[in-house]
């Protein structure tokens, strides 16, 4: 079986190649995004495997149907990227990978917490410079504030519950309770609720109805000096108003691993170019503002689940057999 894997990047190499091998898989690798122009290159493929900047709309769908391609396959959880109307029209397989290790990305919701607030990147450059002085490193203790989480699937629920493991009061909205972190002392509340806590970590999916969820009015409800976090998704973020709110002193820390227009930069070193978007340029100029470049999930376990389960879910959808996680299957 031949698989075509857009947006190759080196370790995708690393963790895909020897599992293709178990599999009986022949990958076929291309650096380049999926998008109207490079689905040309699709050719004598029967899937082709897809990651979060990924376009796979209505065009896209009828070129690849009309290449031979039967199934896509989402190495990520998220699958806002897809049309899965217009794959269900041109009669295309789509599944994804709904939990790969979803502690790789809480954890590191929480070590962007821990830098912003003790600015241990900030104190790491100075002691490299001899620099001593700790003045401007003043941070707080996490024990016994409030957390606020929006969302608690598998990832929110692990963040949960390690900020519980910190002592901290952890509120919550998602639209289904978790009766076992219920259980743990997560107490579930309306959003604007969560909203108010001093502390608030985004780990909902990108959809039509969280597109933009904090914006210039649910900011306003926010208490001064909030930390924000999003690991999830850049568009669950109005950037423009964020930054207003930075400016205002509304949001007191960010820390962002996602950004709504990043598919033309994170993945990509571009240290030698000028960089022209100048919204991520405004935000990186605040003090206050941690940004990693969609790295959440880049851990060991993680990428080395990604790649089973993605070739798994690709042979299972082959031989019409039903996946071991019926929420793997979009279309």
């Amino acid at each position: 079986m031949n698989l075509t894997l857009f947006s190759a990047q080196p370790y995708d190499h690393i963790y895909f190649t020897p599992a293709a091998e178990k599999a009986g898989i022949t990958i076929q690798y291309q650096e380049m995004p999926l998008n109207e122009t490079t689905a040309a290159l699709v050719a004598e493929t029967e899937a082709v495997c897809v990651f979060v900047n990924d376009l796979v709309n209505e065009k896209v769908c009828a070129q690849l149907s009309a290449a031979g391609v039967r199934i896509i396959a989402l190495r990520c959880a998220g699958f806002n990227n897809v049309n899965l109307e217009a794959a269900k029209k041109y009669q295309l397989r789509v599944c994804r990978v709904p939990a790969y290790s979803p502690e790789s990305v809480a954890e590191h919701a929480v070590a962007m917490i821990l830098t912003l607030n003790r600015k241990t990147h900030k104190a790491y450059n100075r002691v490299r410079e001899q620099n001593y002085s700790i003045n401007g490193l003043l941070g707080f203790n996490l024990f016994g504030k409030t957390v606020g989480v929006v969302g608690t699937g598998n990832i929110g629920a692990c963040f949960c519950k390690i900020m519980l493991g910190f002592g901290c009061r952890v509120i919550a909205y998602d639209i289904a309770k978790n009766p076992s972190l219920e259980k743990l002392g997560v107490e579930y509340v309306p959003l604007e609720e969560v909203l108010k806590a001093a502390i608030v970590s985004l780990h909902c999916p990108l959809t039509p109805q969280t597109h933009h969820l904090i914006n210039e009015q649910t900011l306003e409800k926010m208490q001064p000096g909030v930390m924000l976090i999003n690991t999830s998704r850049g568009g669950l973020i109005d950037t423009k108003a964020v930054i207003q709110a930075l400016k205002k002193g509304v949001i007191g820390y960010l820390g962002m691993d996602v950004y709504e227009q990043e598919e033309n930069l994170f993945f990509k070193d571009l240290s030698n170019r000028l960089l022209e978007d100048e919204t991520l340029q405004r935000l990186s100029s605040f003090h206050n503002v941690l940004i990693t470049a969609h790295q959440a999930f880049f851990t060991q376990e993680a990428l080395h689940e990604i790649a089973t389960t993605t070739l798994k879910n690709i042979i299972s959808l082959k031989n019409d057999n039903n996946l071991p996680q019926q929420a793997a299957i979009l279309v």
